[in-house]
């Protein structure tokens, strides 16, 4: 006689309660008859969903992490010398170097991942390149003046204003809105522009906002704890009244690099901007550097921004 209280399973035959109980306590799966665990079902898709979280968290990770910081060794990759050089872009220079028309002192070099040293002579196609010099101009850009290498538009571009700084060929570090004014660094150091926009490094800026209102404390505390935007919570690192100026005037630091951080934040709590001006990048300041004009950084300046 079955004195046990299993109930009929979907195929018609009937388990023993207690030796369900008796398996699942030993963590063995119940048998087929047998009543499902559900304690034991419920850790398991609790399991689940943390290691899916867990593994969500670990790709948004990686993708924050972004690309291996660069080094400023003397030592340059082959492609990139040439592509500093103004030869050809580094995918451009990898398809040169494998054809053989590029040599180091005098040797055909086909090796991928190449790495020049100070000294060497490089040429291509018979012609000795020079290695480019690395240059930094810090601009105070007017209001008006698109901060863009090549405008398809046609405006008024910053890089007029810069253009007799140099011979080499130099870009902006990050960007800046047409009628945004204040600071922005041109560069040809690829390695420095890939440091100082590394997630990890990501440079303080600086900047006196205008409103059209007086901007609420409550508001202000908004931009500390973080404002909700379409692309995530973006929270300022510090934002302050400007003294004397009836809290229409706000100083904001910010390391977010996400497009119009600014405009967009204080849009969505209301506000409107008359002026906006980058006072602060990178800890380098306009100090002495009136709107429209520019300067070389000293060397102590971009050993700074290579240190930090």
């Amino acid at each position: 006689m079955n004195r046990g209280r299993g109930k009929n399973s979907s195929d018609g035959s009937r388990g023993r309660g207690g030796d369900d109980k008796r398996k699942s306590a030993k963590g063995k799966d119940a048998p087929k008859g047998g009543r499902p665990n559900s304690r034991t079902d419920k850790k398991d898709s609790s399991k689940s969903r943390d290691k899916g979280k867990y593994v969500d968290f670990k790709d948004k990770q990686r993708q924050r992490k972004g690309d291996t910081l660069p080094s400023f060794g003397d030592n340059i990759r082959l492609n990139k010398f040439l592509s500093n050089a103004g030869i050809a872009s580094r995918r451009e220079a990898d398809v040169l170097i494998s054809t053989g028309v590029v040599s180091v002192n005098g040797e055909i070099v086909t090796e991928m991942g190449y790495k020049v040293k100070p000294g060497d002579e490089v040429k291509y196609d018979g012609h000795t390149i020079k290695a480019a010099t690395k240059r930094y101009v810090l601009l105070n850009k007017p209001k008006g003046f698109v901060a863009s290498f090549n405008d398809p538009f046609g405006r008024k571009n910053a890089y007029g204003l810069i253009q007799k700084a140099c011979k080499e060929a130099i870009f902006p570090m990050g960007k800046m809105d047409k009628d945004a004014v204040g600071l922005i660094l041109y560069t040809n150091d690829s390695d420095l522009e890939k440091k100082l926009t590394h997630p990890k490094h990501k440079p303080t800026r600086l900047y006196h906002v205008e409103l059209t209102r007086k901007m609420q404390p409550e508001d202000m505390e908004k931009l500390r704890s973080g404002v909700l935007l379409d692309d995530g919570t973006t929270r300022f690192e510090n934002a302050e009244y400007v003294t004397g100026k009836e809290m229409y005037e706000i100083g904001l630091e910010v390391r977010s690099t996400k497009s119009q951080v600014i405009h967009r934040s204080l849009e969505a709590l209301g506000y409107n901007i008359s002026k906006l001006d980058r006072v602060s990048f990178a800890g380098l300041t306009k100090k002495d550097l009136p709107r429209g004009h520019y300067r070389m950084l000293t060397d102590k300046e971009v050993a700074f921004l290579k240190m930090n």
